[in-house]
């Protein structure tokens, strides 16, 4: 259960970097509340998986969910580079996800 409550923080803090974007520097009412209010949650989840997860782990997998996601948006909603080098990077960030997974005993 704790892996599932830390993607979803990982979901949660893509949903507050791309928040970030919508709330103009945090000129934007409702962008800037639900950006505020993704915040607390990602790391009121996050924290609560880190009962029972190492801290290292957690943070890792929360940052590399959150950079991946948010990576992917960036080109899916903003128009972002999609070349061969960052496809392959975020690659790369998803791998050691997976490898902190099979590496850590929960």
């Amino acid at each position: 259960m704790a892996w599932f409550v830390l993607i979803v923080a990982g979901l949660f803090e893509v949903g507050w970097a791309i928040g970030l974007k919508y709330t103009e520097g945090f000129t934007r009412l409702w962008p800037t509340v639900g950006t505020v209010t993704a915040m607390a949650v990602s790391l009121g989840l996050l924290g609560i998986a880190m009962k029972s997860l190492p801290v290292g782990t957690s943070y890792a997998v929360w940052v590399g969910v959150g950079a991946v996601g948010t990576a992917i948006l960036g080109i899916v909603l903003l128009g972002e580079s999609a070349n061969a080098g960052r496809l392959i990077s975020l690659g790369l960030i998803v791998a050691g996800i997976l490898g902190l997974k099979l590496a850590t005993p929960a």
